[in-house]
Protein backbone atom coordinates (compact mmCIF):
# COMPACT_ATOMS: atom_id res chain seq x y z
CA UNK A 1 0.00 0.00 0.00
CA UNK A 2 2.82 2.40 0.79
CA UNK A 3 4.67 1.69 -2.45
CA UNK A 4 1.46 2.09 -4.44
CA UNK A 5 0.75 5.44 -2.77
CA UNK A 6 4.29 6.71 -3.37
CA UNK A 7 4.23 5.78 -7.06
CA UNK A 8 0.71 7.19 -7.42
CA UNK A 9 1.68 10.62 -6.13
CA UNK A 10 4.94 10.73 -8.06
CA UNK A 11 3.21 9.90 -11.34
CA UNK A 12 0.36 12.37 -10.80
CA UNK A 13 2.72 15.31 -10.90
CA UNK A 14 4.79 13.81 -13.70
CA UNK A 15 1.83 13.44 -16.06
CA UNK A 16 0.03 16.63 -15.04
CA UNK A 17 2.04 18.48 -17.70
CA UNK A 18 0.49 16.60 -20.65
CA UNK A 19 -2.84 18.47 -21.00
CA UNK A 20 -1.37 21.89 -20.23
CA UNK A 21 1.63 21.55 -22.55
CA UNK A 22 -0.17 23.54 -25.29
CA UNK A 23 -0.87 26.25 -22.68
CA UNK A 24 2.84 26.64 -21.93
CA UNK A 25 3.65 26.50 -25.64
CA UNK A 26 1.34 29.46 -26.31
CA UNK A 27 2.24 31.37 -23.13
CA UNK A 28 5.99 31.27 -23.67
CA UNK A 29 5.91 31.04 -27.51
CA UNK A 30 7.70 27.69 -27.48
CA UNK A 31 8.57 25.72 -30.61
CA UNK A 32 8.08 21.94 -30.84
CA UNK A 33 11.77 21.57 -29.97
CA UNK A 34 11.40 23.61 -26.76
CA UNK A 35 8.18 21.76 -25.92
CA UNK A 36 10.06 18.49 -26.34
CA UNK A 37 12.83 19.80 -24.09
CA UNK A 38 10.32 20.66 -21.36
CA UNK A 39 8.84 17.15 -21.50
CA UNK A 40 12.33 15.65 -21.62
CA UNK A 41 13.64 17.51 -18.55
CA UNK A 42 11.95 15.10 -16.14
CA UNK A 43 13.50 11.94 -17.63
CA UNK A 44 16.80 13.79 -18.06
CA UNK A 45 16.74 14.54 -14.33
CA UNK A 46 16.00 10.88 -13.68
CA UNK A 47 18.86 9.98 -16.00
CA UNK A 48 21.26 12.04 -13.89
CA UNK A 49 19.96 10.64 -10.61
CA UNK A 50 19.27 7.02 -11.60
CA UNK A 51 22.54 5.36 -10.60
CA UNK A 52 23.25 7.65 -7.61
CA UNK A 53 19.66 7.02 -6.47
CA UNK A 54 20.07 3.27 -6.81
CA UNK A 55 23.34 3.17 -4.89
CA UNK A 56 21.89 5.51 -2.26
CA UNK A 57 18.90 3.18 -1.79
CA UNK A 58 21.33 0.27 -1.35
CA UNK A 59 23.74 1.93 1.07
CA UNK A 60 21.53 4.32 3.08
CA UNK A 61 18.40 2.18 2.88
CA UNK A 62 15.15 2.19 0.98
CA UNK A 63 13.30 4.49 3.37
CA UNK A 64 15.88 7.33 3.20
CA UNK A 65 15.80 7.05 -0.59
CA UNK A 66 12.01 7.40 -0.61
CA UNK A 67 12.16 10.36 1.81
CA UNK A 68 14.76 12.22 -0.27
CA UNK A 69 12.80 11.55 -3.45
CA UNK A 70 9.53 12.84 -2.01
CA UNK A 71 11.24 15.98 -0.68
CA UNK A 72 12.75 16.84 -4.05
CA UNK A 73 9.54 16.06 -5.90
CA UNK A 74 7.33 18.23 -3.70
CA UNK A 75 9.68 21.23 -3.70
CA UNK A 76 10.20 21.08 -7.46
CA UNK A 77 6.50 20.68 -8.22
CA UNK A 78 5.62 23.68 -6.08
CA UNK A 79 8.28 25.71 -7.93
CA UNK A 80 6.94 24.51 -11.28
CA UNK A 81 3.48 25.80 -10.40
CA UNK A 82 4.73 29.37 -9.94
CA UNK A 83 7.50 29.34 -12.58
CA UNK A 84 7.82 32.71 -14.39
CA UNK A 85 9.94 31.53 -17.33
CA UNK A 86 10.84 28.55 -19.49
CA UNK A 87 14.21 28.20 -17.77
CA UNK A 88 12.59 27.83 -14.34
CA UNK A 89 10.08 25.35 -15.75
CA UNK A 90 12.90 23.24 -17.21
CA UNK A 91 14.93 23.36 -13.98
CA UNK A 92 11.96 22.41 -11.79
CA UNK A 93 11.04 19.59 -14.13
CA UNK A 94 14.62 18.29 -14.00
CA UNK A 95 14.63 18.30 -10.18
CA UNK A 96 11.32 16.43 -10.25
CA UNK A 97 13.13 13.75 -12.24
CA UNK A 98 15.99 13.63 -9.72
CA UNK A 99 13.46 13.04 -6.95
CA UNK A 100 11.71 10.38 -9.00
CA UNK A 101 14.98 8.48 -9.43
CA UNK A 102 15.32 8.14 -5.65
CA UNK A 103 11.62 7.45 -5.08
CA UNK A 104 11.29 4.67 -7.65
CA UNK A 105 14.57 2.95 -6.78
CA UNK A 106 13.75 2.93 -3.08
CA UNK A 107 10.07 2.01 -3.43
CA UNK A 108 10.49 -0.84 -5.94
CA UNK A 109 13.49 -2.26 -4.07
CA UNK A 110 11.40 -2.17 -0.89
CA UNK A 111 8.62 -4.07 -2.67
CA UNK A 112 10.83 -6.64 -4.42
CA UNK A 113 12.58 -7.55 -1.17
CA UNK A 114 9.26 -8.22 0.57
CA UNK A 115 7.57 -10.41 -2.09
CA UNK A 116 8.54 -14.00 -3.03
CA UNK A 117 9.61 -14.53 -6.63
CA UNK A 118 6.53 -16.57 -7.58
CA UNK A 119 4.27 -13.59 -6.75
CA UNK A 120 6.62 -10.80 -7.77
CA UNK A 121 5.11 -10.21 -11.20
CA UNK A 122 1.64 -9.76 -9.72
CA UNK A 123 2.95 -7.42 -7.00
CA UNK A 124 4.84 -5.32 -9.52
CA UNK A 125 1.73 -5.26 -11.71
CA UNK A 126 -0.30 -3.86 -8.82
CA UNK A 127 2.38 -1.24 -8.09
CA UNK A 128 2.48 -0.17 -11.72
CA UNK A 129 -1.29 -0.10 -11.74
CA UNK A 130 -1.10 2.45 -8.94
CA UNK A 131 1.51 4.39 -10.89
CA UNK A 132 -0.79 4.38 -13.90
CA UNK A 133 -3.58 5.49 -11.59
CA UNK A 134 -1.39 8.50 -10.95
CA UNK A 135 -1.11 8.94 -14.70
CA UNK A 136 -4.90 8.77 -14.76
CA UNK A 137 -5.25 11.51 -12.16
CA UNK A 138 -2.34 13.60 -13.47
CA UNK A 139 -4.21 14.93 -16.51
CA UNK A 140 -7.10 15.81 -14.19
CA UNK A 141 -4.72 17.89 -12.07
CA UNK A 142 -3.39 19.41 -15.28
CA UNK A 143 -6.91 20.23 -16.40
CA UNK A 144 -7.61 21.90 -13.04
CA UNK A 145 -4.36 23.82 -13.36
CA UNK A 146 -5.42 25.10 -16.80
CA UNK A 147 -8.52 26.71 -15.28
CA UNK A 148 -7.78 27.36 -11.60
CA UNK A 149 -4.08 28.18 -11.94
CA UNK A 150 -1.01 25.96 -11.82
CA UNK A 151 0.25 27.27 -8.46
CA UNK A 152 -2.68 26.15 -6.28
CA UNK A 153 -3.11 22.90 -8.23
CA UNK A 154 0.54 21.86 -7.86
CA UNK A 155 0.76 22.90 -4.20
CA UNK A 156 -1.00 19.63 -3.39
CA UNK A 157 2.26 17.80 -4.10
CA UNK A 158 3.78 19.19 -0.91
CA UNK A 159 0.84 18.09 1.25
CA UNK A 160 0.81 14.60 -0.24
CA UNK A 161 4.59 14.17 0.09
CA UNK A 162 4.60 15.13 3.78
CA UNK A 163 1.80 12.66 4.51
CA UNK A 164 3.68 9.85 2.76
CA UNK A 165 6.91 10.66 4.61
CA UNK A 166 5.16 10.27 7.93
CA UNK A 167 3.40 7.08 6.82
CA UNK A 168 6.67 5.45 5.72
CA UNK A 169 7.91 5.27 9.33
CA UNK A 170 5.15 2.78 10.20
CA UNK A 171 6.67 0.05 8.00
CA UNK A 172 9.64 -2.25 8.45
CA UNK A 173 12.51 -1.99 6.00
CA UNK A 174 14.69 -4.82 4.66
CA UNK A 175 18.15 -5.31 6.13
CA UNK A 176 20.84 -3.27 4.40
CA UNK A 177 23.16 -5.19 2.09
CA UNK A 178 26.90 -4.95 1.66
CA UNK A 179 27.97 -2.08 -0.60
CA UNK A 180 28.41 -3.12 -4.23
CA UNK A 181 30.57 -1.56 -6.88
CA UNK A 182 29.57 -0.46 -10.35
CA UNK A 183 31.68 -3.29 -11.78
CA UNK A 184 29.30 -5.79 -10.14
CA UNK A 185 26.36 -4.15 -11.90
CA UNK A 186 28.16 -4.25 -15.26
CA UNK A 187 28.88 -7.96 -14.87
CA UNK A 188 25.25 -8.59 -13.96
CA UNK A 189 24.18 -7.15 -17.31
CA UNK A 190 25.32 -10.40 -18.95
CA UNK A 191 22.13 -11.93 -17.57
CA UNK A 192 19.66 -11.87 -20.48
CA UNK A 193 16.69 -11.38 -18.18
CA UNK A 194 18.24 -8.29 -16.61
CA UNK A 195 19.50 -6.74 -19.84
CA UNK A 196 16.31 -7.64 -21.71
CA UNK A 197 14.15 -6.08 -19.00
CA UNK A 198 16.22 -2.90 -19.16
CA UNK A 199 15.81 -2.68 -22.94
CA UNK A 200 12.04 -3.18 -22.72
CA UNK A 201 11.93 -0.40 -20.11
CA UNK A 202 13.95 1.85 -22.41
CA UNK A 203 11.66 1.06 -25.34
CA UNK A 204 8.52 1.82 -23.31
CA UNK A 205 10.16 5.12 -22.33
CA UNK A 206 10.85 5.87 -25.99
CA UNK A 207 7.20 5.21 -26.83
CA UNK A 208 5.91 7.57 -24.17
CA UNK A 209 8.54 10.18 -25.03
CA UNK A 210 7.23 10.31 -28.58
CA UNK A 211 3.53 10.17 -27.66
CA UNK A 212 3.67 12.66 -24.77
CA UNK A 213 5.13 15.34 -27.04
CA UNK A 214 3.42 14.75 -30.38
CA UNK A 215 -0.04 13.46 -29.41
CA UNK A 216 -1.15 16.50 -27.34
CA UNK A 217 0.13 18.89 -30.00
CA UNK A 218 -1.62 16.96 -32.78
CA UNK A 219 -4.87 16.87 -30.80
CA UNK A 220 -4.58 20.62 -30.27
CA UNK A 221 -3.91 21.07 -34.01
CA UNK A 222 -7.08 19.09 -34.77
CA UNK A 223 -9.08 21.45 -32.55
CA UNK A 224 -9.04 19.68 -29.17
CA UNK A 225 -8.66 21.75 -26.01
CA UNK A 226 -6.96 20.99 -22.69
CA UNK A 227 -10.04 19.23 -21.29
CA UNK A 228 -10.32 16.93 -24.31
CA UNK A 229 -6.61 16.14 -24.17
CA UNK A 230 -6.97 15.42 -20.45
CA UNK A 231 -9.90 13.10 -21.16
CA UNK A 232 -7.91 11.18 -23.78
CA UNK A 233 -4.99 10.44 -21.49
CA UNK A 234 -7.35 9.90 -18.55
CA UNK A 235 -9.13 7.16 -20.47
CA UNK A 236 -5.87 5.58 -21.59
CA UNK A 237 -4.58 5.50 -18.03
CA UNK A 238 -7.86 4.00 -16.80
CA UNK A 239 -7.55 1.11 -19.24
CA UNK A 240 -3.90 0.55 -18.34
CA UNK A 241 -4.67 0.66 -14.61
CA UNK A 242 -7.08 -2.24 -14.96
CA UNK A 243 -4.78 -4.28 -17.20
CA UNK A 244 -1.41 -3.93 -15.43
CA UNK A 245 -2.25 -6.39 -12.60
CA UNK A 246 -3.56 -8.85 -15.21
CA UNK A 247 -0.30 -8.61 -17.16
CA UNK A 248 1.62 -9.14 -13.93
CA UNK A 249 -0.29 -12.32 -13.13
CA UNK A 250 0.22 -13.57 -16.69
CA UNK A 251 3.94 -12.89 -16.35
CA UNK A 252 3.99 -15.13 -13.26
CA UNK A 253 2.02 -17.94 -14.92
CA UNK A 254 3.20 -17.88 -18.55
CA UNK A 255 6.65 -16.37 -18.16
CA UNK A 256 7.81 -12.83 -18.78
CA UNK A 257 8.30 -13.12 -22.57
CA UNK A 258 4.73 -13.79 -23.78
CA UNK A 259 3.06 -10.71 -22.25
CA UNK A 260 6.00 -8.61 -23.48
CA UNK A 261 5.59 -9.90 -27.07
CA UNK A 262 1.87 -9.10 -27.01
CA UNK A 263 2.54 -5.54 -25.82
CA UNK A 264 5.27 -5.08 -28.45
CA UNK A 265 2.91 -6.12 -31.24
CA UNK A 266 0.23 -3.65 -30.17
CA UNK A 267 2.78 -0.86 -29.70
CA UNK A 268 4.12 -1.30 -33.25
CA UNK A 269 0.61 -1.04 -34.74
CA UNK A 270 -0.24 1.94 -32.54
CA UNK A 271 2.86 3.83 -33.69
CA UNK A 272 1.74 3.53 -37.32
CA UNK A 273 -1.78 4.80 -36.61
CA UNK A 274 -1.21 7.74 -34.23
CA UNK A 275 0.24 10.22 -36.78
CA UNK A 276 -2.33 9.42 -39.49
CA UNK A 277 -5.81 9.20 -37.96
CA UNK A 278 -8.25 12.12 -37.89
CA UNK A 279 -10.44 13.84 -36.75
CA UNK A 280 -9.69 14.52 -33.10
CA UNK A 281 -12.40 12.18 -31.85
CA UNK A 282 -10.84 9.21 -33.66
CA UNK A 283 -7.40 10.08 -32.32
CA UNK A 284 -8.81 10.29 -28.78
CA UNK A 285 -10.39 6.84 -29.20
CA UNK A 286 -7.08 5.42 -30.46
CA UNK A 287 -5.15 6.86 -27.50
CA UNK A 288 -7.71 5.48 -25.03
CA UNK A 289 -7.91 2.06 -26.65
CA UNK A 290 -4.26 1.54 -27.62
CA UNK A 291 -1.77 3.41 -25.43
CA UNK A 292 -1.92 0.65 -22.80
CA UNK A 293 0.14 -1.60 -25.10
CA UNK A 294 3.20 0.57 -24.44
CA UNK A 295 2.41 1.06 -20.75
CA UNK A 296 2.09 -2.63 -19.93
CA UNK A 297 5.62 -3.26 -21.22
CA UNK A 298 6.87 -1.90 -17.89
CA UNK A 299 5.38 -4.80 -15.91
CA UNK A 300 7.19 -7.83 -17.44
CA UNK A 301 10.28 -5.62 -17.84
CA UNK A 302 10.42 -4.81 -14.10
CA UNK A 303 9.83 -8.49 -13.24
CA UNK A 304 12.70 -9.48 -15.55
CA UNK A 305 14.99 -6.93 -13.89
CA UNK A 306 14.16 -8.23 -10.41
CA UNK A 307 14.64 -11.86 -11.54
CA UNK A 308 18.00 -11.10 -13.11
CA UNK A 309 19.15 -9.02 -10.15
CA UNK A 310 18.33 -11.85 -7.75
CA UNK A 311 20.19 -14.42 -9.89
CA UNK A 312 23.25 -12.21 -10.17
CA UNK A 313 23.11 -11.24 -6.46
CA UNK A 314 22.74 -7.60 -7.46
CA UNK A 315 21.04 -5.36 -4.89
CA UNK A 316 17.47 -4.55 -5.89
CA UNK A 317 18.14 -0.85 -5.37
CA UNK A 318 20.90 -0.90 -7.98
CA UNK A 319 18.81 -3.06 -10.31
CA UNK A 320 15.97 -0.58 -10.24
CA UNK A 321 18.47 2.27 -10.46
CA UNK A 322 19.51 0.76 -13.79
CA UNK A 323 15.80 0.58 -14.66
CA UNK A 324 15.48 4.31 -14.01
CA UNK A 325 18.52 4.87 -16.21
CA UNK A 326 16.99 2.82 -19.03
CA UNK A 327 13.60 4.54 -18.81
CA UNK A 328 15.05 8.02 -18.54
CA UNK A 329 17.42 7.47 -21.46
CA UNK A 330 14.58 6.29 -23.65
CA UNK A 331 11.96 8.86 -22.68
CA UNK A 332 14.34 11.81 -22.44
CA UNK A 333 16.05 11.28 -25.77
CA UNK A 334 12.77 10.39 -27.51
CA UNK A 335 10.89 13.42 -26.16
CA UNK A 336 13.64 15.80 -27.22
CA UNK A 337 14.36 14.04 -30.50
CA UNK A 338 10.72 13.53 -31.48
CA UNK A 339 9.91 17.22 -31.20
CA UNK A 340 12.96 18.29 -33.20
CA UNK A 341 12.56 15.56 -35.82
CA UNK A 342 8.84 16.20 -36.25
CA UNK A 343 9.49 19.91 -36.69
CA UNK A 344 12.16 19.24 -39.33
CA UNK A 345 10.15 16.56 -41.19
CA UNK A 346 6.73 15.36 -40.01
CA UNK A 347 5.19 13.43 -37.11
CA UNK A 348 5.23 10.29 -39.23
CA UNK A 349 9.04 10.01 -39.11
CA UNK A 350 9.54 9.61 -35.31
CA UNK A 351 6.48 7.35 -35.10
CA UNK A 352 7.87 5.15 -37.91
CA UNK A 353 11.19 4.81 -36.07
CA UNK A 354 9.29 3.77 -32.94
CA UNK A 355 7.38 1.15 -34.93
CA UNK A 356 10.63 -0.24 -36.35
CA UNK A 357 12.18 -0.48 -32.87
CA UNK A 358 9.15 -2.39 -31.51
CA UNK A 359 9.11 -4.76 -34.50
CA UNK A 360 12.85 -5.48 -34.24
CA UNK A 361 12.54 -6.18 -30.50
CA UNK A 362 9.58 -8.48 -31.11
CA UNK A 363 11.54 -10.41 -33.73
CA UNK A 364 14.50 -10.75 -31.36
CA UNK A 365 12.25 -11.99 -28.54
CA UNK A 366 10.64 -14.60 -30.81
CA UNK A 367 13.98 -15.85 -32.11
CA UNK A 368 15.46 -15.99 -28.61
CA UNK A 369 12.46 -17.92 -27.34
CA UNK A 370 12.82 -20.43 -30.17
CA UNK A 371 16.50 -20.97 -29.39
CA UNK A 372 15.69 -21.63 -25.74
CA UNK A 373 13.05 -24.20 -26.62
CA UNK A 374 15.51 -25.93 -28.95
CA UNK A 375 18.13 -26.15 -26.22
CA UNK A 376 15.54 -27.60 -23.84
CA UNK A 377 14.32 -30.25 -26.31
CA UNK A 378 17.72 -31.55 -27.43
CA UNK A 379 18.69 -33.20 -24.12
CA UNK A 380 15.31 -34.98 -23.97
CA UNK A 381 15.74 -36.25 -27.54
CA UNK A 382 19.22 -37.50 -26.72
CA UNK A 383 17.95 -39.32 -23.66
CA UNK A 384 15.09 -40.82 -25.65
CA UNK A 385 17.45 -42.01 -28.39
CA UNK A 386 19.86 -43.52 -25.89
CA UNK A 387 17.14 -45.46 -24.12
Amino acid sequence: MLVCAVLLVDTIFFTALTPILPHYVHRFHMSKTLAGLLVACYPLGTLIGSLPGGFFATRAGVRPAVLVGLTLMSAATLTFGFAPSVAVLDLARCIQGLGGACTWSGALAWLASAVPVERRGAAIGIAFSAAVGGALLGPVVGGIASTAGSGPAFAGATVAAVALMIWSFFFKVPATVEPQRMSHAMRALRDLSLSGGLWLTCLAGIAFGVVDVLAPLRLNHLGAGAITISAAFLGAAAVETSLSPVVGRLADRLGRRRPACFSLTGSAVLALLLPTVAPAAVLVALIVGGLWFAGTLFVPAAAMVSDGSERQELAFGIGFGLTNLAWASGQGVAALGAGALAQATSDLVPYSLLCAACAATLLGAVLLGGQRRTRQVQPNEMCSGGS
